[in-house]
This record gives structure tokens, sequence and C-alpha cells, in this order.
């Protein structure tokens, strides 16, 4: 199995806020997170694909490909956005990068298996020093 992974970059804002909680519980839980204001990050995104190389060309997937899926299907709806705002799918959500790279997941899945390979993960950081990976699990 070959694993070839390729990086986009896009820049958002968000608030952690749990609705059920008061302003004192979720800068007590979230600190800074919890701005009313939110907060923006530069989003760094590393999508891996898993498959043999197709033998006329040796790619697992053309990256060319799997850099254009990635920003029509993830950077045109994130990019300078207030995911809390702005995007339908996290109405109502819990905002974490935890949530945000399942639902990148949901939106490349379908286009990855239509490519004679599988999405094998997505890694999204949120800082230098903060990331989340997602299997599809």
């Amino acid at each position: 199995m070959v694993y070839l992974t390729r990086k986009e970059h896009f820049n958002a804002a968000h608030q952690l806020h749990n609705y059920d909680w008061s302003d004192e519980k979720n800068i007590e839980v979230f600190g800074k997170c919890a701005n009313k204001n939110f907060h923006g990050h530069n989003f760094d995104l590393f999508v891996t694909v898993k498959g043999k190389p197709n033998p006329e060309t040796g790619f697992v997937m053309n990256a060319h490909i799997l850099s254009k899926l990635m920003k029509q299907e993830v950077v045109a709806r994130l990019d300078h956005k207030n995911l809390n705002l702005d995007v339908p799918e996290f109405t109502g959500l819990m905002l974490s990068t935890e949530i945000v790279v399942q639902q990148i997941w949901k939106w490349l899945q379908p286009h990855i298996a239509s490519n004679a390979c599988q999405l094998h993960c997505i890694k999204l950081y949120e800082t230098e020093n903060i990331y989340v990976e997602y299997f599809g699990e």
C-alpha cells in the first residue's frame, strides 16, 4: 500500500461555547477560545489517500486532482469564514477542531472513493502545536 499526502491551507474563525453553560463556565473550560467575538486560526490541512499505484501513471492518485478536490470541497467552504456563522453544516454544533475534521472527511470521502483509492487520514493543524487526526472511524 502506498500513501500520498497533500497539504492545503485556509484561515477561519470560530468560537468554543456550550450554550447550556454560563459565560463563566465557558471561560473556565475554553479560556480565550470562548471569546464572544470569536478567534481565528491559520489552519493547515493534510489529506492522505492510500492505494496501489496505477501501472499506467505510477500514481495512487493524481496530486493535482487531490489538490483541486481539497480546494473545491474544503477551502472554498471554510477559508476566511466564521465557522459558527457561515457554514451551515456546523450550525448548533460545539465547533472544536475534532468536529471540523469529521465534516471535512464527509465532504471529501465520496470524491476520493471515485478515484480508485481510499481516503486514509485527515490531519488538521489548528496551530503549530495542536492538530487533530481522523481516520474515518
